[in-house]
């Protein structure tokens, strides 16, 4: 052997025992997550019955195929057998396969109708997918009433590697706008999604549902243990596909009571009145916000967007032309294009993000009232 055969070998058994200490290390992220409802529970012991069964049934099939290679090799005088049509035969690789599929198929199916059962559930939750945020509304039970946007909570700095990678990257939401749900009690989810297919996940609450565009969907949870849990869309959307994160508190009864209060009291105070009339200052402050929360991603903090895909804003005549044909493209959006629309936001908002790009980098439009908005929405 030469040396460099010996050297390959050598490099190669060092990086088998890299990989076996680093997998001894991380041994506890290889499996699910903590269960923190009975469902996700279920859904786990059935995952390991199901890998100890494949275990089992890999091992009988391939240790009999190797034993009988082995004991009934040609070196030890053994000749080929020359037969068809046995019955017997037939009859085992029906009835064993057979057996098997019972065994997988039961468990299993008492896990997927659990799941599908969404009925007589405490509070109802609407969860819209949108490129590139989650939309929730309250739509029955304690906190009916209750609707904001989620967006995701990670600086750019650390997506753009100009700050260090946070402890939940990619999987925070900005400050108030977690899902809050009230521990025991059943939480049914309704997605659905304003552009693409979307998926709603939380794995350690045991569910995933598709959000999928002129559908509503649902799926159910009911928390057993305080505490935040995250998950992320789980469908290929789009650019911005992993900055979709799903951020659920589950707290006390007693907590989420409080947090109802407060949010629809917070509400209540924030309302816009789309009859009033702002300054133009005072537009632009409110838009640059809501720019950075809905179109930063695509069009850039410097308007000068991602070509051809997402077009400059900076100099565009969408953007220094008539406010109509600018409001139509932030209320409706563009068919067959990654401009989606933003109806979601109100009146107000939508005047403001206008306001701010038709008066930030070259653009020097003026200003897009909130009647305006509402004059022209359908």
């Amino acid at each position: 052997m030469s040396s460099q055969s010996v050297r390959r070998i050598f490099l190669l058994a060092c990086a088998l025992a890299a990989a076996a200490a680093c997998g001894a290390a991380q041994a506890l992220e290889w499996n699910l997550q903590p269960a923190a409802s009975a469902m996700a529970a279920e859904i786990h012991d059935l995952h390991e019955y199901v890998m100890i069964l494949v275990v089992v049934i890999f091992v009988g099939v391939f240790g009999f195929m190797f034993y009988a290679c082995y004991a009934h090799r040609k070196s030890k005088g053994h000749v080929a057998a020359q037969f068809h049509e046995n019955t017997t035969v037939e009859i085992i690789w029906t009835v064993i396969p057979a057996i098997i599929l019972v065994a997988f198929a039961w468990p299993v199916t008492k896990v997927v109708i659990a799941q599908k059962d969404a009925s007589a559930a405490d509070i109802t939750i609407k969860a819209t997918g949108i490129q590139w945020k989650w939309d929730y509304e309250y739509i029955k039970g304690e906190g009916e009433g209750i609707h904001f946007v989620s967006t995701l909570g990670t600086p750019r700095d650390q997506i753009e590697d100009r700050a260090p990678k946070g402890e939940h990257y990619l999987l925070e939401v900005e400050p108030g706008t977690e899902v809050w749900v009230p521990i025991g009690k059943k939480v049914r989810i309704l997605t659905t999604a304003a552009d693409v297919v979307h998926a709603w996940w939380v794995p350690a609450l045991g569910l995933k549902q598709d959000a999928i565009p002129g559908f509503i969907r649902d799926t159910w949870f009911r928390a057993d243990k305080v505490g935040t849990y995250r998950g992320q869309c789980a469908e290929l959307c789009g650019k911005e596909h992993g900055f979709m994160p799903i951020v659920v508190k589950v707290v006390s009864q007693e907590d989420y009571s409080k947090w109802v209060g407060d949010r629809k009291k917070a509400m209540l105070a924030a309302a816009d009145d789309p009859s009033k009339t702002w300054t133009l200052p005072d537009l632009v402050a409110r838009g640059e916000k809501v720019y950075a929360a809905n179109c930063v991603a695509c069009h850039q903090a410097n308007g000068k967007g991602t070509p051809p895909a997402f077009p400059p804003l900076d100099g565009s005549k969408i953007a220094t032309g008539a406010k109509a044909g600018h409001i139509d493209m932030v209320l409706n959006g563009k068919p067959n294009t990654a401009m989606q629309s933003f109806k979601q936001l109100n009146d107000t908002e939508i005047a403001a993000v206008i306001t701010y790009e038709r008066n930030s980098w070259s653009n020097k439009a003026g200003e897009v009232q909130p009647a305006e908005v509402k004059a022209r929405r359908k």
